[in-house]
C-alpha cells in the first residue's frame, strides 16, 4: 500500500472493510476491490475520489452481486508514477485490460464523474461483455461547458501548486461536490483524501483536470467524440440514471444528453444531493439500484 497521510485519522478504514486486490497492469499496481459473488458490478470511480466512493454501494449490494471497484492509475491504492500518460485514452485501455484479465461477463458498468467515460470507453470495446449500465453525475462527449473553477485549475503554475501543492481540488470536493455537508464526518473527508497525500501521490488528480479538453486540438477532444457517437449502439441495454440537481458541473445538460442518447433509460433526480450524489443519497441510491438490478436480471 502507498504511504498515506500521517496527520489524518486513520477512522476511515472502517468505513472501508474490504480485502485488497491488485494486478500488474501497465507496468504498475492496479489496485481493486472485489467483494461478493455473482453477476459482476464494476464500479469506475472519477476525479478527485477512489474506490472509497462506492464503499456504500458495495456494502449495500455484495450479498447478491460480485461488486468491482477498481482504483485508476495514480488514484486511490494504485501505483501513482511520476511519469505516465496519465489521460483518458490510457484510463480505458487500463480498465479494458482489466476486464478481460478478470474475465469479467455479464457485467453491469456503474460509473462516476470521469469514470462515465472511462466506463463507457470500456464498454464500447468489449460491447459483448457489457449487459446493464448505471451511471451517476457523469459525462461522456466533448464538454458542453468548462465551469469557471475549473478552468482556473488549469492555469500552467498556479493550478499545479493549488492541486499538487495544497491539495485543493480534492478538499474543495468535500464541501462542493455535496448539498448534505453533516455526511462529510472526519472519517469520510479522512477516507476521500487518504490517498493523495503529497505532491507525488496528487499527480493524477492534475493531470485529470488537465486532460479536460476544451478544443478539437486536445486529442481527449476525439477520444470523447468518438465515446459519443458510440453511445447509440449501447441503447438498447437496460440503463439508469441516477443524478444529483445541485451538482454544479456535471449538471442537468449532461443528464439531459444521455437521457436523448438513451431514451429508454431510468431517470432518478436527486434535488437534495450534489455531485458526490451515492455520498449525499446512497440510503436512497442502494435499494434503486438494487431493484433495477433484480429486474432485469435476466437482460
Amino acid at each position: 500500500m502507498p504511504s498515506l497521510d500521517a496527520t489524518s485519522s486513520d477512522s476511515w478504514r472502517s468505513l472501508y472493510p474490504f480485502a485488497s486486490r491488485e494486478m500488474q497492469l501497465d507496468g504498475s499496481r492496479y489496485h481493486y476491490v472485489d467483494e461478493g459473488a455473482g453477476a459482476p458490478l464494476l464500479m469506475v470511480h472519477g476525479n478527485p475520489t477512489w474506490s472509497f466512493y462506492w464503499r456504500n454501494m458495495i456494502l449495500g449490494l455484495r450479498d447478491r452481486w460480485r461488486t468491482v471497484a477498481v482504483d485508476h492509475l495514480g488514484c486511490g491504492l494504485s501505483d501513482k508514477p511520476a511519469h505516465y500518460p496519465y489521460c483518458l485514452q490510457r484510463h480505458i485501455e487500463n480498465l479494458t485490460a482489466f476486464v478481460e484479465r478478470l474475465d469479467l461477463r455479464g457485467v453491469t458498468l456503474m460509473a462516476h464523474d470521469w469514470g462515465g467515460a472511462i466506463g463507457l470507453g470500456t464498454a464500447l470495446k468489449l460491447s459483448d461483455r457489457f449487459t446493464r449500465i448505471v451511471l451517476f453525475n457523469t459525462g461522456a462527449f466533448p464538454p458542453p461547458y468548462v465551469p469557471r473553477r475549473i478552468l482556473a485549475c488549469r492555469f500552467p503554475v498556479l493550478g499545479q501548486l493549488a492541486i499538487r501543492g495544497l491539495n485543493l481540488f480534492a478538499r474543495a470536493a468535500l464541501r462542493m461536490a455535496v448539498l448534505d455537508h453533516p455526511r462529510m464526518t472526519p472519517p469520510v473527508r479522512a477516507g476521500l483524501l487518504a490517498p493523495y497525500d503529497s505532491w507525488a501521490h496528487r499527480v493524477a488528480i492534475w493531470n485529470f483536470v488537465r486532460d479536460i479538453p476544451l478544443t478539437k486540438r486536445h486529442p481527449t477532444w476525439q477520444v470523447l467524440a468518438d465515446i459519443e457517437a458510440g453511445l447509440p449502439t449501447l441503447a438498447n441495454r437496460p440503463i439508469l440514471l441516477g443524478w444529483g440537481l445541485g451538482d454544479w458541473c456535471f449538471n442537468t445538460t449532461c443528464l439531459e444528453r444521455f437521457q436523448q442518447v438513451f431514451p429508454r433509460a431510468e431517470t432518478h433526480v436527486f434535488a437534495d444531493a450534489g455531485h458526490y450524489v451515492v455520498e449525499d443519497a446512497h440510503e436512497r441510491l442502494v435499494p434503486l439500484v438494487a431493484d433495477f438490478l433484480t429486474r432485469h436480471a435476466g437482460d
